[in-house]
């Protein structure tokens, strides 16, 4: 038997909570689909399977949804008052917006500009609390498109819940549409939009 359940929208624990809830009434083989828009519900999900022992794996589909599916197995029913793992803390910090308008940090050799922008974006993803966001222009657009040397680690911030943005005119101007490979597309519009309502804006 399969199950699907659509948790979008829903605030920590609640994605949890409906998973369990639905585990118990499940027999063994059985697969269990769940959606949510974020990182954070998404990792809850995974250690909450993993708490139970159910084979689980995770895709995403698009801007805001990913589909975790687990297998449901057998077993021993978990106790009484058993309870479902924490919930995983949002560790960014709401409003602030890391603005990246260029591949380079700072002015003066560019070979030493590219090698201070990658040691930026590595230690962004060491931070306590991590950006919202992550915009991406100009040649900072090259930053999140294949062969990267910071692409790993906008993918970790993005799998922490930073939502990385990239100028659609600036990938198409640099021919670059077709090789971003972390984040989504925006315009200038979402651009403004984002930077006017920053509580703090953050600029190598």
């Amino acid at each position: 038997m399969e199950k699907h359940i659509d948790a979008r929208g829903m605030a920590c624990p609640l994605p949890v909570v409906h998973t369990k809830k639905a585990a118990e009434s499940m027999a063994a083989g059985d697969t269990l689909t769940v959606l949510v828009d974020n990182e954070i519900a998404v990792q809850n999900l995974q250690r909450f399977a993993s708490h139970k022992g159910y084979p689980v794996s995770a895709e995403k589909r698009a801007e805001k949804e990913f589909a975790i599916v687990m297998q449901i197995t057998g077993g021993a029913p978990a106790a009484q008052g058993d309870e479902a793992p924490a919930c995983a803390p949002d560790s960014r910090k709401q409003g602030m917006v890391v603005v990246l308008s260029g591949n380079t940090m700072g002015t003066g050799d560019p070979k030493l500009g590219t090698a201070l922008m990658k040691a930026f974006v590595f230690a962004l993803t060491k931070q306590d609390r991590l950006p919202e966001t992550v915009l991406c222009y100009n040649t900072g657009a090259y930053l999140t498109c294949e062969g990267a040397d910071t692409l790993e680690d906008l993918k970790a911030l993005e799998a922490e819940g930073v939502v990385i943005r990239t100028c659609g005119t600036c990938l198409d101007f640099y021919g670059l549409k077709d090789k971003l490979a972390v984040g989504s597309v925006t315009n200038m519009y979402d651009i403004v939009e984002c930077m006017q309502n920053a509580g703090s804006i953050v600029r190598p």
